[in-house]
């Protein structure tokens, strides 16, 4: 019975770190316009920002992870393509097992390329470490890359 009872907190535990490998980020934009008279168009206060995650804990380490991403976001230019062959994707992340967690599309005429894979090696190197300092394990599925086509104007999978 104890026996049952070890091997069930291990699958939980291997459960719980599962998701939180596999678990998406989400990059805020900046919408506020700066400027302007003061009381017209303003925007809402926002709230008060909640702490950050303090560095070396999982959820800093993770939080350092997703700002690597959003910065890599930012670099990935989507529009200025006409064309879908002028698309690319790069990979994001690297999973407990390997490969990524996913691609991210870009217009390779308006991205500085070199800059953005710079930046995701940044983001591999991260998450490959932060895998072996907690222990992180995943599904070993080959992820690859998407089709890639152009909506809306803009570079996007498919």
């Amino acid at each position: 019975m104890k026996r049952s009872r070890t091997f069930t907190a291990a699958l939980m535990l291997l459960g719980s770190s599962f998701f939180a490998a596999c678990a998406s980020s989400s990059v805020a934009t900046d919408t506020d316009s700066a400027g302007g008279e003061p009381g017209k168009n303003a925007a809402a206060p926002s709230p008060p920002a909640a702490p950050s995650p303090a560095a070396g804990t999982q959820e800093g380490d993770w939080a350092a992870i997703e700002k690597l991403e959003g910065e890599a976001k930012a670099l990935a230019k989507t529009s200025g393509c006409t064309d879908a062959a002028q698309c690319r994707s790069g990979p994001v992340g690297s999973r407990g097992c390997g490969g990524p967690r996913y691609y991210l599309p870009y217009c390779a005429a308006t991205t500085d390329s070199a800059a953005l894979f710079r930046k995701l090696d940044e983001i591999a190197a991260a998450e490959k470490a932060y895998n072996a300092k907690y222990q992180i394990g995943s599904t070993c599925e080959m992820r690859l890359p998407p089709a890639l086509a152009i909506t809306g104007g803009a570079c996007a999978a498919q």
